[in-house]
C-alpha cells in the first residue's frame, strides 16, 4: 500500500495501526536479509574450503560446528553417549625394517690389519663373532639386445638346376606381439607400465631413454601402444563379458581433453567412463572412452545386464530406476560428504550441530560394515547382521532426516544435504538387500583415481584412438592390480602369449584370475638361445 500525507487518517489509533505494520514489515525483511546474508556467507566459507582448506573428509578432534539456522533436538530423541571400545592390539616393534631376504647381496668384509690381530701380551686374536649391518643399492636399468638369428639352409646338389633353383630352408619368424618391430614385451610392458602406473608421458620417456644410450621417439612409442591395445582387443572382451555375467557392477565417470576430435573444439571436455565389477570374485575394470556424459553411455553398456547398478547421484544415472531388471544403488560416501561440507563452511566456530547428528548416524552404518569385515562374514551373514543393525540405524535416520528438513533452509548447505540425502534415500537403502553388496561407491571411485593421476601428467590424449587404446590398457592394468599381480609382470607374460593365441581357451588362460604371481615370476638374467 502506498502511504502519503493525504491518505494518512487522523486518528491516532489508526496511526498506531499503520506503525505497528510497518514495524512488522521491517523485522520480516531484516530477518529474510540476515538470513539470506548467513547462507551467502555460509557458501564463501564453503568455496574457501574447496579450495584451501584439507580434502580430507575425516573430522578432526574437539566438538564440531553448529549448522546455520539449527534448531535444538528433542530430548526424546538424543542418544546416549557413545562409548568407543579400542581392542587390544600388537605393538609394531620399532626401527627399520628389514631388506627383503630375496635381493641378491654382495658382501664386503671390512677386517683389521694382521698386525692388529695380535694382542699386547703376545698372543693371536681369536675371531668370536661379527657386526653385520646391510645398505641398499641399486643399478640403474640395464638395457640388451637380443638377436634372433635363423640359419639358412640349401642342397648343393641343386645348384645347378635352372628351373626351381636350390632348395632352401630357413626356420619361419618367431610371432611377435608387434611385427617387425625392435619392441620386445619386456620392453613394451615397461612403456606401458610407466605411463599407466608411474604417469610417465612418453616424452619423459623418451628423455630417461636417451639416457641410457637409446633412441626411443615418442612417436613410436604411441604407435606401439595403440598395436598394442589392438592385439589385446581380445581380452577386453572377455572382461566385458565377465563384468556383464556378475550381479553387481559399480559406475562412475571422469573427464578427460582429446585434442583431434572430428567437430569438437579441442578444448571440449570428453570422459573415461569406468564400469566395475562388483562381485568379491573375479574383479574386473572396463574403461572406456566417450566424447559425452550422457546416460546413453551407461544405457548402451547396462542393455543387457541383470542386477545390481551403484552410482552416484548424477541425473544421467537416473534411467536406472526405471529398469525392470536393474536395482538402482546409491553411495552412502557421497550423501557424508554433502555433511562434510557443512562442517568444513563453518569457520572457527565449534559446536555439535545438526550435521554431526547426521555423522554419527553415517559413522555408525559404517562401523557396522568394518566389523563384519574384520570378522570375515560370509554373504549371507552380513545380509542378518544389516537386518537386525543397520535397518534401525536407517529408520531413525531417516526420521530425523524429515523433521530437519522442516526446520532447515533449502538453499543452505545443511539444506542441501538433508534434501539429497532424502532423495536418494530409496537407492541408498539397496544394500542391505544383499550381502554381496557394498555401503558405498568406493572402489569404482578408487578405480578412476589412477586415471586422474595420469592425467595431471600427460594432460590430454592426442586423438579419439589413442583414448581408446589408453581405456583398454588401463582396463588390462587395473584389473591386474584388482586381481593381485604384478602389473608389469602381467603385461610381460601376455604379451609373450598372445601372439601364438588362437582358441578361446588360449585368450582364457591369460585372464588375471587364471593366473598367479609364480607363473609371472621374471628371471633376473635372461640369455638367449
Amino acid at each position: 500500500m502506498e502511504i502519503s500525507a493525504a491518505t494518512l487518517p487522523n486518528t491516532p489509533g489508526d496511526l498506531k495501526e499503520i506503525i505497528i505494520g510497518l514495524q512488522g514489515q521491517i523485522t520480516d525483511l531484516h530477518e529474510a536479509h540476515n538470513k539470506e546474508t548467513d547462507i551467502l556467507l555460509e557458501q564463501i566459507r564453503h568455496l574457501r574450503a574447496q579450495l584451501f582448506g584439507r580434502k580430507s573428509e575425516k573430522i578432526q578432534g574437539g566438538p564440531q560446528t553448529l549448522p546455520l539456522f539449527d534448531m535444538p533436538e528433542p530430548a526424546e530423541e538424543d542418544e546416549a553417549e557413545e562409548k568407543v571400545h579400542v581392542p587390544a592390539h600388537k605393538r609394531k616393534k620399532r626401527g627399520r625394517k628389514p631388506l627383503p631376504e630375496e635381493l641378491p647381496r654382495v658382501e664386503v668384509l671390512h677386517d683389521i690389519d694382521d698386525a692388529d690381530k695380535m694382542c699386547a701380551c703376545g698372543c693371536q686374536l681369536t675371531r668370536i663373532g661379527e657386526e653385520v649391518s646391510e645398505q641398499l643399492d641399486i643399478i640403474p636399468a640395464k638395457m640388451q639386445v637380443i638377436r634372433h638369428i635363423r640359419p639358412k639352409y640349401a642342397c648343393k646338389k641343386c645348384e645347378g638346376v635352372e628351373d626351381d633353383g636350390p632348395t632352401v630352408k630357413i626356420a619361419p619368424v618367431p610371432p611377435r606381439i608387434i611385427p617387425r618391430s625392435i619392441a620386445t614385451p619386456g620392453l613394451l610392458a615397461q612403456i606401458l607400465t610407466a605411463k599407466f602406473i608411474d604417469h610417465t608421458p612418453f616424452y619423459r620417456q623418451e628423455k630417461q631413454f636417451q639416457r641410457l644410450g637409446v633412441e626411443i621417439s615418442r612417436t613410436s612409442m604411441c604407435s606401439w601402444a595403440m598395436q598394442t591395445a589392438t592385439v589385446c582387443q581380445p581380452l577386453l572382451n572377455l572382461l566385458m563379458d565377465e563384468v556383464l555375467s556378475g550381479s553387481v557392477i559399480q559406475a562412475d565417470e571422469t573427464t578427460l581433453q582429446v585434442l583431434q576430435e572430428p567437430g569438437r573444439d579441442p578444448t571440449t571436455k570428453s570422459y573415461m567412463w569406468v564400469f566395475r565389477r562388483g562381485d568379491p570374485e573375479n574383479p574386473v575394470l572396463i574403461y572406456q572412452y566417450h566424447p559425452t556424459r550422457s546416460g546413453d553411455v551407461a544405457k548402451a553398456f547396462l542393455r543387457d545386464f541383470e542386477g545390481f547398478v551403484q552410482t552416484d547421484g548424477y541425473s544421467g544415472y537416473e534411467f536406472l530406476d526405471h529398469e525392470e531388471k536393474i536395482r538402482h544403488m546409491g553411495c552412502w560416501a557421497h550423501a557424508r560428504r554433502k555433511f562434510m561440507d557443512v562442517i568444513k563452511a563453518q569457520g572457527k566456530k565449534k559446536k555439535n550441530g545438526s550435521s554431526d547428528k547426521a555423522l554419527n548416524y553415517i559413522r555408525k552404518l559404517y562401523r557396522i560394515e568394518k566389523e563384519a569385515r574384520e570378522k570375515g562374514l560370509s554373504s549371507a551373514e552380513l545380509y542378518q547382521v544389516r537386518q537386525q543393525e543397520s535397518k534401525p540405524i536407517l529408520n531413525k535416520f531417516k526420521q530425523w532426516l524429515k523433521r530437519t528438513a522442516l526446520q532447515t533452509p533449502p538453499k543452505g548447505l545443511l539444506g542441501k544435504a538433508v534434501g539429497y540425502t532424502l532423495n536418494q534415500w530409496h537407492r541408498l537403502i539397496a544394500y542391505v538387500e544383499d550381502g554381496r553388496l557394498f555401503i558405498d561407491n568406493n572402489m569404482a571411485e578408487n578405480a578412476i583415481r589412477p586415471f586422474v593421476v595420469g592425467r595431471k601428467n600427460w594432460l590430454f590424449a592426442g586423438t579419439p584412438e589413442g583414448a581408446e587404446a589408453s581405456a583398454l590398457l588401463y582396463s588390462l592394468i587395473e584389473t591386474a592390480k584388482a586381481n593381485k599381480l604384478e602389473p608389469y609382470a602381467y603385461l610381460r607374460f601376455i604379451f609373450e602369449k598372445l601372439p601364438t593365441a588362437e582358441s578361446l581357451q588360449d585368450y582364457e588362460a591369460l585372464l588375471p584370475w587364471n593366473l598367479t604371481p609364480e607363473q609371472l615370476e621374471i628371471p633376473r638374467v635372461l640369455k638367449c638361445a
